[in-house]
């Protein structure tokens, strides 16, 4: 079920496997020969239930995680020999990005800014346009630790995406957030893609994979069981919607 590597992709993850050590259970597959891949203006959702491995991917995508086994390359670096070029490429929003409490969003990306070699000037201009976008600017001087659910991650979005990453990856980017708030998330994911840029979106909702996403991977139990685009996923399974074939996926294969 491999899919191949002709479709120009921006990322391609061939046979990532990820093994922990349980002091009570041994050797534990979190993942287990996942391979994707991802091109410009596309968005590519993961889906699965909690402990499937789908943040276990994500991880090694951003190489916070070392793949025990297999290999990805993202605009062209290799996972495991250019990692630092691997992470100027990319944006990582989870839904636990962590901010410095005393400092206000604008400090944020002052600090941030600078770690991605960005000038003031520059770090200014992009803050006027993602601040507008995602509507901080009423709070972006207000200390972090004030800040509600939504609007920390709002701040996290711009934060991921300042310095422009050709990648985005969003690990179940709109958990805990409120209607209004995730609908704002979502149409932010819907611009990275209408602005040519290779998204991945982890995800356990349905409804926002069916809306979002041009292809899909559904894992579970630490490996991909069905792929392909949602109309060709509802086909094959005979499915009225994303979450009745996604429910007879892990069903056939639990």
């Amino acid at each position: 079920m491999n899919e191949t590597s002709t479709r120009n992709s921006i990322l391609e993850a061939r046979s990532l496997t990820k093994v922990f050590r349980d002091k009570k259970l041994g050797k534990v597959k979190a993942v287990d020969d996942v391979s994707f891949d991802c091109r410009e203006g596309e968005i590519y959702g993961l889906l699965g239930p909690n402990g499937a491995g789908k943040t276990t991917t994500l991880r090694m995508l951003s190489t916070a995680l070392r793949p025990t086994s297999g290999d990805a390359t993202i605009c062209g670096f290799d996972l495991r020999n250019d990692a630092r070029k691997v992470r100027s490429s990319i944006g990582f929003l989870s839904g636990s990005t962590g901010l410095y409490g005393r400092l206000s969003p604008r400090e944020v990306m002052q600090y941030f800014g600078s770690l991605y070699g960005m000038d003031k000037g520059a770090i200014r201009e992009r803050c006027a346009e993602l601040f507008s976008l995602l509507g901080i600017e009423s709070f972006a001087d207000r200390r972090c630790d004030k800040l509600s659910s939504g609007m920390k991650q709002k701040v996290s979005i711009v934060r991921s995406i300042l310095h422009d990453p050709p990648v985005m990856i969003f690990d179940e980017p709109t958990t805990g957030l409120d209607v209004l708030t995730s609908r704002t998330i979502l149409s932010f994911i819907r611009e990275c893609r209408d602005r040519k840029k290779c998204v991945i979106l982890s995800t356990h909702i349905m409804s926002e994979a069916e809306k979002l996403c041009d292809h899909i991977g559904v894992i579970h139990e630490a490996k991909i069981r069905e792929r392909g685009t949602p109309r060709e996923i509802l086909d094959r399974h005979k499915a009225s919607d994303l979450e009745e074939a996604f429910v007879r996926i892990l069903e056939e294969t639990s």
